[in-house]
């Protein structure tokens, strides 16, 4: 077995390229380590990664999934058996303004990425969703069974483009793959252009916080070990044809083809206020609230129904987010010195 991981300076990325260590499979991890946010930090995630015991499996090329060339070699000359494809340009704000980059990395780079595993035998290609495809559905929890057809970013029309790409090449090609759709991943090593690493700084630093829809959102926040666990999970159950798929009256999330769509949350949405009181304790000290209005792009609530997932690959998130948010902290203070 090896597999590859693209995305592998990222925050999910680390994590994953680190438990298949754990697992003694063969890793080779892709980046281009972009400017979106601090690239020390994803150098650091590398450097842990590489601290790993069993880190002569792990290997690390900077590649940018765009490039189509290098995209095609990388996969030519290493006959991965499975692929972890969480490379994207993330965040639904920063799409508002710089769309192209979405083309490029979350359209363009995934097509050279379903290419690769077409060409090359790749027996699963796993890869990163999101609950941001849920746009303007407000039924909650959200199911893998719902319309997604309102997206309200970009970057969410990229991700259901993406689930959208990866059912044809599924039909086309027979070739197996799994999507799935992440929600509000938070954790040591987490991303700095998210809520629970700025909030965490900003009270730290005696810095007011913003706080948008005047505290009214919630989310389904998940712990990284849980989303990793899920994620290690998915890749090693291939997806299969479903025989019984009526086009008739069609599922959502599965197809004649092997191809199948999942939502991966903690299952427990948290209120803002809550989550923030939770960082206040674990700091040890009390925030100062800017509270604002609802941002372009962004949703009110997040609520994942996760059953599916628990059934085909016996998925159970298990940190509460006292214990996830306490390790971040940790961490945190740890990395930083604070």
């Amino acid at each position: 077995m090896k597999i590859l991981v693209t995305g592998a300076a990222g925050f999910i990325g680390a994590h994953t390229a680190r438990h298949l260590l754990d697992m003694d499979i063969e890793v080779l991890g892709i980046d281009n380590i972009n400017d979106y946010y601090d690239t020390s930090l994803k150098n650091a995630r590398l450097d842990w990664v590489n601290s790993h015991a069993k880190a002569a499996k792990f290997t690390f090329i900077k590649m940018d999934v765009a490039d189509r060339s290098a995209i095609e070699a990388l996969f030519a000359q290493h006959l991965f058996t499975h692929v972890i494809h969480l490379a994207a340009q993330a965040g639904v704000r920063f799409s508002i303004t710089n769309p192209h980059a979405y083309v490029d990395s979350n359209l363009v780079g995934f097509v050279n990425i379903l290419e690769g595993c077409r060409h090359n035998k790749v027996e699963h290609l796993c890869y990163a969703s999101s609950s941001s495809v849920y746009g303007a559905n407000e039924s909650m929890p959200f199911s893998v069974e719902d319309a997604v057809d309102h997206p309200v970013s970009l970057y969410a029309a990229s991700k259901k483009a993406n689930e959208l790409m990866a059912h044809t090449y599924s039909h086309l090609y027979n070739l197996p793959t799994t999507g799935l759709r992440f929600f509000t991943v938070y954790g040591p090593w987490g991303r700095p252009d998210m809520a629970p690493f700025k909030f965490t700084k900003a009270i730290s630093e005696g810095q007011p916080i913003d706080v948008y829809n005047y505290g009214e959102h919630r989310r389904d926040f998940t712990y990284i070990n849980d989303i990793v666990q899920g994620v290690i999970q998915t890749t090693m159950h291939i997806a299969a044809p479903n025989e019984q798929w009526n086009a008739k009256a069609p599922s959502a999330s599965n197809s004649k083809a092997p191809y199948r769509v999942y939502n991966i949350g903690a299952q427990t949405p948290v209120h803002l206020l809550t989550f923030i009181e939770t960082i206040e304790k674990a700091l040890g000290k009390t925030a100062v609230k800017n509270l604002l209005p609802m941002q372009p792009g962004d949703v009110p609530d997040t609520y994942a129904d996760v059953e599916s997932l628990v059934d085909a690959v016996g998925y159970r998130p298990s940190t509460g987010l006292d214990e996830g948010i306490e390790a971040f902290v940790a961490w945190y203070k740890d990395f930083y010195k604070v």
